[in-house]
């Protein structure tokens, strides 16, 4: 199952084809990440 790169958590394949690039297999960031998002095309630190 693959894996967010930021968090380790597992995302569904789904998610994966929603926000990730075609030829990228595992997201940056995931719903789980506590410390980053997404921001459009690239990724933040989250805001406090």
């Amino acid at each position: 199952m693959p894996e967010c790169q930021n968090c380790g958590s597992h995302v569904t394949e789904q998610y994966i084809r929603v926000f990730t690039p075609d030829e990228i297999d595992t997201p940056r960031v995931c719903p789980h990440c506590e410390d980053m998002t997404r921001d459009g095309a690239g990724v933040r630190e989250k805001k406090t």
